[in-house]
């Protein structure tokens, strides 16, 4: 298929300006969903912006996302707009409103609950507005609903089918009490639920008023064309660039009912000149806890992996009409299916699709290409709020930003939102500790997180806090890459990895890792975790001594680790004034000492390794990065089947570029 420029641009029923216009006005017509929503929501989770809004068709195909939603939503929006109406078909009338957070119906996780409003215009359905929002908590096990150790729904919460909340105007209160009270935090979900709704009634109001001037027939004509012309858009894109098939895979930690090895996640790209074709099978079983993923999400993660690599393109169905995928049968850990547990997806596969995305597109478009991000992580501390008499429940709901990788030209960014949401805000310290019992620490750059290469990848962020005045009180943690570390690519060193220490440094210290739920804690105890920064582009022997030298100013990078991971010697005459230079000669001579013996390193006996780092020899960084070994960070255990597999990831994304 052959595309002009003029065919990219074309509209076969509307004059070019008023396309523009209504194709625009729709993007506007979403965002304002999103003004609302932050200024009526009820839930700190959303106002920090866990949220996304869509105008969707009379069909429920996406016409436009907002410009501030996070990547996890895109691609699941029409999935359950379609939902709705397969479930009710021609019993959907105008004032109605639904809910839906079924994951196994195009849904992400049940903490995710959308709000879809029909418009009406001459008599008849003319487009669908949705909100989906992150409930704080949606019941099951734990307080916030992140049970780790589910293996099915039925321990993670409240799964809401298609079900009308509004009826031709009139507020099912019965319906909507049902729903609420089966959380920890009644008030705050329907103060959401109401809150989104709203949202859903200005994006109605906005559409309508294009409707009065313009009329439907052109409204709905420009809806149909937004879609055609991000089609178009993406295969002119594709024709410049090269045909062919790549394949790359990523990893979950574990799963934990078939015991130690890395879990994999298969990702096969085909460019034929008629589109962007995935195929996932080869993937790995549904794994026994809540890290699997729906088929939604898992759309929903190819879609926004591939869009990174076309950032100017619009975001509607045109564009999924334009990325196909075979994501293989239901019972895999891409694929699920009822009723696997699947709330934790987003730590699970989700990023590990957009990552091993990332690492092909990379060498289709080496001008953007990007290493490994870290991983998306949640912590939460739930439990009764002692700071007030009628001792309610709370619930202490924490993530993390990060690094991103080392980029073709440039360092990772720092310090950011995951690819999971790029709209993603941090969670201001403050109000965090007035609504639950949880004093913050600490909150700084983790020095060295950011993967060695000769573009660094972005620092993480290490945070603690400790719990003061509450009763049954659990924590839980849903993450991962404690073994399947953030990683490099051409010639670049992984990052560090995920987990949680509670009480470090002191004689109860405990390494609790990287998921788990229902660790009881008590007043007093605290808790502080890093997030990883992103994998190393290329070799860290080629990096500009002189950025090593700078980071080490800038505390990103400690001396020890210029040394070890780049080979550039640094003398520190006055931290203070930041009197730090950097030794020319010596760095020379680093430089050739690890470059004759690092290859080596990558042989040396897993065993002996391991007990190396259990007596304090090796630190742990250099377990990782020099001798690919994966252990128990607490324990010092060594984990053969996961050493085995991250050796043969490193020796291709990083070993074999080094020269």
């Amino acid at each position: 298929m052959t595309i002009t420029e003029s065919d990219a641009t074309r509209t076969d029923r509307l004059d070019p300006v008023t396309f523009e216009v209504l194709k625009n006005a729709f993007a506007t017509s979403v965002d304002l969903m999103s003004e609302q929503i932050l200024r009526t929501c009820y839930s700190f989770v959303i106002y920090s912006r866990d949220f996304s809004s869509a105008l969707c068709d009379a069909e429920g195909n996406t016409v436009m996302q907002g410009s501030g939603d996070i990547a996890v939503h895109v691609g699941t929006l029409h999935f359950q707009c379609k939902a709705v109406i397969e479930q009710f078909g021609d019993d959907i009338h105008p004032g109605d409103v639904f809910a839906i957070n079924d994951p196994y119906r195009g849904g992400t996780h049940f903490n995710d609950v959308s709000f879809i409003r029909p418009i009406f215009a001459d008599g008849r359905i003319i487009a669908f507005s949705q909100n989906k929002g992150h409930w704080a908590d949606i019941g099951g096990v734990v307080p916030g609903s992140f049970y780790v150790n589910a293996v099915d729904h039925f321990g993670e919460g409240l799964r809401i089918t298609p079900v009308r909340i509004w009826s031709k105007g009139v507020f099912l209160h019965d319906v909507a009490q049902l729903l609420v009270s089966n959380t920890r935090a009644p008030e705050q979900a329907m103060g959401d639920l109401h809150a989104q709704s709203e949202a859903t009634a200005v994006c109605e109001r906005e559409v309508l008023r294009l409707v009065h001037r313009y009329g439907t027939d052109t409204v709905t004509a420009a809806m149909t064309e937004t879609q055609d012309y991000v089609e178009r858009t993406v295969l002119r894109r594709l024709e410049g660039l090269p045909k062919g098939t790549w394949e790359t895979a990523d990893y979950i930690d574990l799963d934990p009912g078939k015991g130690e090895g890395l879990v994999p996640i298969r990702i096969k790209l085909t460019l034929d000149g008629s589109g962007i074709h995935y195929d996932l099978n080869g993937s790995a079983e549904a794994v026994e806890t809540f890290l699997n993923s729906g088929y939604g999400t898992t759309f929903s993660a190819i879609y926004a992996g591939t869009k990174t690599f076309f950032p100017e393109v619009p975001l509607n169905s045109g564009f999924y009409a334009a990325v196909t995928a075979d994501i293989g049968p239901e019972g895999t850990v891409v694929n699920a299916g009822w009723p696997h547990a699947v709330t934790g997806f987003c730590s699970g596969p989700y990023e590990k699709i957009m990552n091993a995305i990332f690492e092909i597109w990379s060498q289709i478009m080496p001008e953007r290409a990007m290493a490994c991000a870290f991983n998306l992580e949640y912590l939460l501390v739930g439990g009764r709020d002692a700071r007030d008499d009628g001792k309610p429940y709370f619930m202490w709901y924490d993530w993390m930003a990060g690094g991103w990788g080392g980029r073709a030209t440039k360092d990772g960014s720092g310090a950011t939102a995951p690819v999971f949401g790029p709209g993603l805000a941090v969670q201001p310290l403050e109000g965090q500790e007035r609504l639950s019992p949880v004093l913050t620490s600490v909150h700084q750059i983790a020095v060295d997180s950011g993967g060695p290469g000769r573009f660094r990848g972005g620092c993480g962020i290490e945070k603690g806090g400790m719990l003061t005045d509450a009763e049954a009180t659990v924590m839980s943690y849903c993450c991962d890459r404690a073994r399947s570390i953030t990683w490099g690519i051409e010639g670049g060193l992984p990052s560090i990895p995920h987990g949680v220490w509670l009480n470090r440094g002191t004689p109860e210290e405990r390494f609790l890792g990287s998921n788990f739920s229902s660790v009881p804690i008590e007043p007093g105890d605290s808790f502080v975790r890093p997030s990883a920064g992103g994998g190393g582009f290329g070799d860290p022997l080629e990096r500009d001594p002189d950025a090593v030298l700078e980071d080490v100013i800038d505390g990103y990078v400690s001396v020890e680790r210029a040394e070890a991971d780049y080979g550039v010697v640094v003398i520190v005459r006055d931290r203070e004034l930041d009197d730090i230079v950097l030794d020319e000669d010596a760095t020379a001579s680093a430089r050739d000492h690890i470059r004759a013996a690092r290859r080596g390193w990558l042989d040396e006996s897993p065993e002996a390794i391991a007990e190396r780092y259990r007596s304090g020899e090796l630190g742990m960084l250099d377990v990782i990065r020099r001798h690919g070994v994966i252990l128990d960070w607490g324990s010092g255990e060594l984990f053969p089947n996961s050493t085995a597999q991250y050796r043969e990831l490193l020796e291709r994304r990083s070993a074999r570029h080094w020269h």
